[in-house]
C-alpha cells in the first residue's frame, strides 16, 4: 500500500542514507539535509549529492544553516522548531524556500512568522523510541489544517501506518527515522 500525495519530504542525516541512484526522476521529492554533529561530509561530497538532486528534479533544504544553503546553491532552508531566528526571511529576496517544523499550535504560528512555506507538524504516530510523547493521529492532524494548510505530517510514519496517510488531508507527508532504518524504503517509496 501507499499514500498519494504530491509531496513527499525525507529528513537525511547523511548523504550515505539515501542511495540517489535507485530513486526515480520526480518532482515530488524534497530532501532536507539535516547535518549531523558528530560527523560532517566533504563539501566535495554534498556538491554532487546535491548537483544529482538537481538533475534527478529533487528540491535539495539545508537544515539551520544558512551559509551551506548558499554554498550549495539548496533550493530553500529547514528550520527546526528550535530555530526561533528571523536571519532567514532575507533568503526569500533570494528565491529560497523556508520550511519549518512545529509540535503544537503556538509553534505553527511563529513558523508561520519566519516565512515557512511548508511546515512539518510532529508526531503523527507513536514513535518506538520515545513512549512517553504524544503524537497526534490523522483525525488530530486533519484539525490543526484550520490553523495552516501547508502542514505536512511527520513522526512514526512507517511502512505498516502508511496507508492511513491517505486520510489526511495533507499536501505531502514526512520521513525522518524510518529512511534511517530502511535506506531502501525510499527507492521503494519513490
Amino acid at each position: 500500500m501507499f499514500a498519494f500525495k504530491k509531496k513527499y519530504f525525507l529528513i537525511i542525516e547523511s548523504i550515505k542514507n539515501l542511495e540517489l541512484k535507485n530513486i526515480k526522476k520526480n518532482k515530488k521529492l524534497i530532501i532536507i539535509y539535516r547535518r549531523n554533529n558528530k560527523k560532517t561530509e566533504n563539501i566535495e561530497e554534498l556538491k554532487k549529492f546535491r548537483q544529482v538532486c538537481y538533475i534527478k528534479d529533487f528540491k535539495f533544504f539545508v537544515a539551520n544553516n544558512i551559509q551551506l544553503a548558499v554554498l550549495l546553491k539548496a533550493d530553500g532552508l529547514y528550520i527546526s522548531s528550535h530555530n526561533k531566528s528571523f536571519k532567514c526571511l532575507f533568503l526569500k529576496n533570494l528565491n529560497f524556500t523556508i520550511i519549518g517544523s512545529a509540535h503544537n499550535p503556538r509553534e505553527i504560528h511563529f513558523k508561520i512568522k519566519q516565512g515557512c512555506k511548508y511546515i512539518l507538524l510532529s508526531r503523527l504516530f507513536k514513535v518506538d523510541y520515545d513512549n512517553n510523547n504524544n503524537f497526534l493521529g490523522v483525525i488530530k492532524f486533519n484539525n490543526f489544517l484550520a490553523i495552516s494548510k501547508n502542514l505536512i505530517p511527520l513522526g512514526g510514519i512507517n511502512s505498516s501506518n502508511l496507508n492511513s496517510l491517505n486520510n489526511s488531508i495533507s499536501e505531502g507527508f514526512a520521513l525522518m527515522s524510518e529512511i534511517k532504518k530502511k535506506p531502501a524504503i525510499s527507492s521503494r517509496l519513490f
